[in-house]
């Protein structure tokens, strides 16, 4: 299997999973948060949701540059407009991935902001990260659920709150 299918493999997978946590993000929950130095529910979601738009981006440029491409998320106004997010995300980042060379993914890929570099990875190693990110912040997004009495999805097997695979 080459590093390209394993990436497709896992983020197949990991979207499956993705999909069921949107689904359980409550809209009159999207302004909650736990600490006032945490994210509110859905801006946490809609980083979620868009993580595999960065697989793209890693597939389109050689780098981020903070400083000229300011972040500015998705507005989401409803669970089903974020379920929605969600697949077009994933579909974006699928695409991109499987239309990359195996040679692409030792290719550097610089995060910055201006003069300051935060990292220069291997695409692979940026696309790896990235896969890791949505599986830590979905872990985070189940933490919420828990603190505010939605059920946990399962996500690599059974939680308190689904019993079964």
């Amino acid at each position: 299997m080459t590093h390209i299918e394993t990436f497709l493999k896992e983020l197949d997978e990991q979207a499956v999973i993705t999909r069921e946590f949107m689904r359980h993000v409550r809209v009159a929950d999207f302004q909650w948060q736990p600490h006032e130095k945490s994210m509110k529910m859905i801006a946490l979601a809609t980083h979620v949701a868009e993580l595999p738009t960065w697989i793209a981006m890693v597939a389109h440029t050689t780098e981020l540059d903070f400083a000229s491409a300011p972040y500015t998320q998705e507005p989401i106004n409803s669970t089903e407009e974020l379920v929605a997010y969600s697949e077009k995300c994933y579909q974006e980042g699928r695409a991109a991935l499987a239309a990359m060379s195996e040679a692409a993914l030792d290719e550097n890929w610089t995060m910055r902001s201006g003069d300051v570099i935060h990292a220069v990875n291997t695409k692979a190693e940026v696309i790896r990260i990235t896969l890791n990110q949505e599986v830590h912040h979905r872990a985070q997004l189940g933490v919420y659920f828990r603190l505010l009495g939605i059920p946990v999805p399962k996500s690599f097997g059974p939680t308190a709150d689904v019993a079964t695979f």
